[in-house]
Order: structure tokens, then sequence, then C-alpha cells
């Protein structure tokens, strides 16, 4: 079953314990490095991969995942709940430390995700969640390489490194355990939100090409992924 797509409005952040947890939990994910240095091991914050907050759709948007836990992930080939999931991208996306599940931080961007997912079903499908799939099945990194350069190396620098954009590749980016270091998974992302500036101008199969040129270059191992 599908549902419609909506975003709360922050007039309906109650004002008291509850609405105070949530705009901290939307600032920890905002400025995640900032807030979390001793979990967050590179440049990246939380909004890098789900932009605007959480709320672009088909940018893996935080709208109705509060209601979609537990869910079974093959990645770890368990059941997760939604802490289990936000500790996965501080691991492997933020190349950093799991939060303790009692902190307050953890709480706090749980309060804002579930403050997203008022009015949306539990356990529904709803359009824009998630990333939009692509047929493509494999990208040419050379391709990828040109493509970069002309539209991409503006904001994530010549060398992958950052600058207005964040690092996508080298040691202050994401590792090879993130899900952006799957080709699908960033090719899907690049095709509907990158360019940040004109987002869309590449086609499934340009998108896939710089996909597969980002995720060839070097960056940070993942410790323990033989397991």
């Amino acid at each position: 079953a599908e549902t419609g797509y909506v975003v709360p409005h922050d007039s309906t952040i109650p004002d008291d314990s509850l609405g105070r947890s949530i705009r901290r939990g939307r600032a920890l994910l905002l400025h995640t490095k900032d807030s979390l240095p001793e979990y967050v091991g590179n440049a990246l914050t939380c909004t890098n991969c789900h932009p605007d907050t959480g709320t672009r759709p088909n940018a893996m948007p935080w709208i109705g995942v509060y209601g979609r836990f537990p869910q079974y992930r093959s990645r770890s080939a368990s059941v997760q709940i939604i802490e289990d999931r936000i500790d996965d991208c501080f691991l492997r996306s933020m190349n950093g430390r799991k939060l303790p599940r009692e902190s307050t931080e953890m709480r706090d961007m749980i309060a804002y995700m579930a403050f997203l997912s008022r009015g949306t079903p539990v356990g529904v499908d709803i359009p824009g969640q998630g990333l939009p799939k692509l047929d493509v099945m494999s990208g040419d990194s050379a391709a990828g390489a040109a493509i970069y350069a002309a539209e991409c190396a503006r904001c994530h620098g010549e060398n992958g490194d950052g600058g207005a954009g964040p690092p996508v590749w080298g040691p202050r980016s994401y590792n090879i355990g993130a899900g952006m270091a799957r080709l699908r998974t960033a090719a899907a992302f690049i095709r509907r939100n990158m360019p940040m500036d004109r987002p869309g101008i590449l086609n499934d199969q340009q998108s896939t090409d710089v996909a597969a040129y980002i995720n060839s270059q070097p960056r940070p191992d993942l410790p323990g992924k033989e397991d």
C-alpha cells in the first residue's frame, strides 16, 4: 500500500521537552562532526546523504522511517531496530564509532526521525522513500572521471577531498562499508540529487559512470568487514 509523502511543518513541533529534543536531534544530524567529534571519524554530516534535513524525496529521506523498524537487514543478516541503523551509519558512512544506546544524543536523533514520521502509517511504502532504482548495471570509470571534472570537482574538489561539498574519497570520506560505496546506491543518489545546483542533468548512465569513478578511488577500510 502507498500513502502520501508529507513533511510535518516546524509549527507542529511542541514547545516542551519533546520539542527541544526534536530540535536538538535535527541540529545533531546537521552538524554531526562538530557536535559529536568523538564519534565521527571523517568530515561528513548525516545530512550530506540525507539532504534538506532528511526531508527531500528520492534522497533517502527520514519521512516515515521510524515506522519501518524493526526491519531485516541483509547486510548484517539480522533484524535491526532504528538504533542499530543509526549506529551502522556512524560506523560506515561516518567512519566512526557507535553512539551509546542510552545517550541523550541517540534519543534526540530518534525523536527528530519520529517527528518526521508523524502521520505516516507504520510499515507502508511511500513515494519518494529510499532512492530510485536505475536500470544501468555497470559504469565506466574513465567516462566518469571526465564528468566528475566537468560537473563535480567544483564542489567536491579535483582530488575528491571536498570544498563546498563533502569529501567523496580519501581519508576524510565514507569507508568501504558505507552504502554510498555501493555502485547502485551512489549512482541513484547522484542521478536525482547531483550536482546540487542542477540536479537531474546527468542521465542514468552518466550517474553510474561518475559513481564508478568515485568508488574506484581510495577510501578508509572498514575494520571487521570479514564478519
